[in-house]
């Protein structure tokens, strides 16, 4: 999960300096991740499976229209369904909060 983390904070920061292939990038790779934890990790796999249509493919919408607005909600929205969701499995001491700052080792500009 941490990977997942990681990426996610990547995947924010792309987009917001207009790497939308980056932004896709990352998001694809969260998806790969969770595919593979309900693969591992049957228990979840539901939860996993509906975070992924609810939550993840909404982000992929706003990434292919480029609408940073839109995205930056459906991104927030990822993180509150996620805190819910550790919530319901009894690890609500784990949330996740966007870092305040831009991960340095990418070039988060756009790429064309």
């Amino acid at each position: 999960m941490k990977e997942i983390g990681e990426r996610y904070h990547v995947l924010y920061y792309a987009a917001k300096g207009g790497n939308w292939k980056l932004a896709q990038h990352e998001l694809n790779q969260v998806v790969s991740l969770h595919r593979i934890a309900a693969t591992l990790r049957p228990r979840y796999a539901e939860d996993l499976n509906n975070f992924t249509r609810s939550h993840l493919n909404p982000i992929t919408e706003t990434i292919r229209a480029r609408d940073w607005p839109k995205f930056e909600q459906a991104y927030m929205n990822g993180i509150e369904g996620s805190n819910q969701y550790h919530q319901k499995y009894g690890y609500g001491f784990i949330r996740y909060t966007l870092p305040k700052n831009p991960p340095e080792m990418y070039d988060l500009t756009p790429q064309d």
